[in-house]
């Protein structure tokens, strides 16, 4: 896999998983600096459906033709190697702002 950045969407096999996270191989959001990525074999994401409320913390988005919520309630480190196909990307101004926020 070649370079992973910032704000880009791949697909991540996220089990296995306990309790209320959230399960199954889905979009996720790569929001963690591209420092980071080129350095670790780790990447922070943030997974995306179109399920579930808004819980005033997942910025709704228009991705690949589908309204989607991106769950910054969910944000987690995952080994670069979860990640299978990238699939597009999302501005940083449409989720960072949130994100920012939550850790106030």
């Amino acid at each position: 896999m070649g370079v992973v950045k910032r704000s880009e969407v791949y697909w991540v096999k996220l089990d296995p998983t306990l309790g209320s996270e959230i399960r199954k191989t889905r979009p996720c959001l790569v929001v963690s600096p591209n420092d980071m990525n080129s350095k670790t074999p780790r990447v922070i994401i943030a997974p995306l459906t179109s399920k579930g409320s808004n819980a005033g913390c997942r910025p709704i988005v228009d991705f690949n033709n589908q309204v989607s919520k991106i769950l910054l309630d969910q944000i987690r480190s995952v080994d670069k190697t979860r990640l299978q196909q990238k699939i597009g990307s999302i501005s940083l101004s449409v989720w960072q702002p949130t994100l920012l926020e939550m850790f106030k």
